[in-house]
């Protein structure tokens, strides 16, 4: 006698929030359905429907978070199909109005110190965040040294349709720099004020549009120019960039304090040059080891990650073509991608508490 082969189960609405909770918010390392971010399941025929809440209309994780959920539900029996809505948590009081404006999320990159690979990593990051699909811009505001147009590959802003500066563009990022402005060897012998009035004008009247994020890339020290920025605009937030030696932390702890005396929000430390990866797999501490970290830990705020050194990065900027794309699969490049991911993600999360009530929107 042949037995008949068992029917699958129906698959259930808990069934698929047990499986979503897998899915971890890359922010938090915690379930998408803890994070209360999974609404309105329904399941027909097999066809399984819900919606991702979020509270920033560009939240970095969306491509991950929805690719994740798709492959685990995918792979559970009973499932057919998956569609996956997105919306956007706005305050229930707020206007109409201020859903749609889009104040960028500003992030200074700084050191106590040059010669750590500072624009390097500025520049590296706003590639990696205009990779996401975000609007970018990157301002070198190291006024006296600038060497962002040079590493970006662009020699002058596009001409301007309106009375505003208009950026460069390249590798989907806007760039300001002085270096636009000034010959390659003529050096500015500004005193504070004029660099100030520069600064204020890169800010307030380029054409950057709207912007997602705003990467600014600050001079060696603790100055004139990281001064005349606080007074200026709204920081979301400082990146320390410091080397693994003992000499290159204490510099950049004095950078570190100086964002605590502009009332500065400290996003996380980078370890730039952490190792050198010999041919061989081993791993060389050329400038020793444990350096950021342990900044990071003796200062109380977070430790984002480490860069290993890598040839490219240095022959990239000479060439104006960032490791993101230049070597775009490299070690380097990955820990550069996975620092900005973060990066994007800890400034978002400064830049306001989340909202009591929800009010939805599809994000197309």
């Amino acid at each position: 006698m042949f037995r008949r082969k068992p029917q699958p189960q129906p698959i259930s609405t808990e069934k698929i929030l047990n499986l979503l909770n897998a899915v971890q918010d890359p922010q938090t390392g915690k379930g998408i359905v803890d994070l209360n971010m999974v609404h309105d399941v329904q399941i027909e025929d097999g066809n399984v429907e819900f919606t991702v809440a979020v509270a920033d209309p560009k939240y970095p994780y969306q491509k991950v978070v929805d690719r994740e959920s798709r492959l685990t539900l995918m792979g559970a029996d009973g499932v057919k199909g998956v569609k996956v809505n997105w919306m956007v948590n706005t305050p229930a009081s707020a206007p109409t109005e201020a859903v749609q404006e889009n104040e960028p999320t500003i992030i200074a990159v700084a050191s106590g110190k040059g010669g750590v690979g500072k624009s390097t990593v500025a520049v590296n990051l706003s590639v990696a965040l205009a990779e996401t699909g975000a609007s970018v811009g990157l301002l070198d505001a190291d006024i006296y040294g600038p060497n962002c147009n040079i590493m970006m590959g662009v020699e002058r802003p596009r001409p301007s349709q309106v009375k505003k500066m208009a950026p460069a563009e390249n590798y989907g990022v806007k760039i300001m720099s002085m270096g636009f402005l000034v010959k390659p060897d003529q050096p500015l012998v500004w005193r504070g004020p004029m660099l100030h009035s520069a600064i204020r004008e890169f800010l307030q009247e380029v054409e950057w549009g709207e912007l997602d994020y705003l990467v600014i890339d600050l001079p060696p020290g603790t100055g004139d120019a990281q001064l005349s920025l606080a007074q200026t605009t709204s920081l979301t937030g400082g990146v320390i960039v410091t080397l693994p030696q003992e000499v290159s932390q204490a510099d950049a702890r004095r950078g570190l304090e100086m964002f605590n005396q502009l009332n500065v929000p400290i996003i996380g430390v980078v370890e730039n040059m952490s190792y050198l990866a010999l041919p061989n797999g081993e791993k060389m501490d050329v400038f020793g080891a444990g350096g950021g970290k342990a900044l990071a830990d003796a200062a109380g705020v977070d430790y984002i990650g480490g860069i290993p050194m890598d040839p490219n990065v240095r022959i990239g900027g000479d060439a104006g073509k960032p490791i993101m794309v230049s070597q775009p699969t490299s070690e380097a490049a990955n820990a550069m991608r996975q620092i900005a991911l973060d990066v994007a993600a800890r400034a978002d999360a400064l830049k306001g508490d989340q909202p009591d009530a929800i009010q939805i929107e599809v994000i197309e």
